[in-house]
């Protein structure tokens, strides 16, 4: 399986792992850490040491309740560190945002993906996307950041996050996008509640029958903060045995903060099923 990052090809035969570089000071669990150039740099390209696939770089917060930032202040956060990063590493790298005119830039700087909490929704997304040869990761997100935890209601999770993929993909597909150059992302945590995202983590196997690769980022959720108890920066336990979980269903690409530990957990999973299939 290779994904097409506009002339650097994501392989994900075997899982892969895409690192979080947030260059906000207020996401929820590395904000302020990388907010200058020097020291993104230096993260991005240790989370490439590590065994990063792909390197996502984030310059709005979108952690529940957080205030939206301008597009000139997103850029201004964000360029730097990707024209930086593009040439010390051969990897693709992504952009996390949820705006055109900052998809439009950093597509234009030489990112490969071009990764949407809204899944291309807002004005001119979709034709951002469409007319470039980038690849996408659609995610789902029930509301806004600012409300999507106040009060988030589903019939059935599984049922109603897959049929939106389902449909933001077709949309994609109609819009000329190969379905080559997409990937989807149930998006834990983005208006759900512990329940919701437990049901969604044992319904993961729902989602390959859409057809392309599944994304899959639990990384220090709050989740694990309701379920454990941990602060943040104690929730890697939690967060490698809810990915072995996700690995068992079909993810192919786990987004994590924490990129040398889930590479080990993704050694020890692949060599195990590799073990499996010659027994079998």
């Amino acid at each position: 399986m290779v994904i097409d990052c506009a002339g650097r090809p994501l392989v994900a035969s075997q899982p892969v792992v895409m690192g979080v570089l947030n260059v906000t000071p207020d996401s929820f669990s590395d904000g302020g850490q990388f907010t200058s150039t020097a020291r993104a740099l230096d993260r991005g390209l240790e989370m490439a040491a590590e065994g990063a696939a792909m390197i996502d770089i984030g310059g709005e917060s979108t952690r529940p309740g957080a205030a939206p930032v301008s597009v000139q202040q997103e850029l201004d956060r964000v360029l730097p560190v990707i024209e930086q990063l593009l040439t010390r590493l051969d990897i693709p790298i992504s952009i996390d945002t949820r705006h055109s005119e900052v998809m439009v830039a950093a597509i234009s700087a030489g990112v490969g993906m071009v990764n949407d909490v809204n899944a291309l929704r807002a004005p001119g997304a979709l034709e951002a996307v469409s007319a470039s040869d980038v690849a996408v990761c659609l995610m789902h997100m029930q509301a806004n950041p600012q409300t999507m935890q106040d009060s988030p209601v589903y019939d059935d999770p599984v049922a109603e996050v897959r049929q939106f993929l389902l449909e933001r993909v077709q949309a994609c597909q109609s819009s000329g996008i190969r379905p080559d150059r997409l990937v989807i992302d149930p998006g834990f945590g983005f208006g759900k509640t512990l329940t919701h995202n437990l049901q969604l983590l044992a319904g993961l196997d729902d989602f390959a029958s859409i057809g392309v690769p599944l994304m899959v980022g639990v990384s220090r959720k709050s989740m694990f903060g309701t379920l454990l108890g941990r602060a943040p920066d104690q929730r890697l336990p939690g967060s490698l045995a809810a990915t072995t979980i996700a690995l068992e269903r079909g993810a192919k690409i786990i987004r994590c903060h924490d990129v040398a530990e889930t590479v080990d957990a993704i050694k020890v999973w692949s060599a195990m099923t590799a073990q499996l299939s010659e027994i079998n």
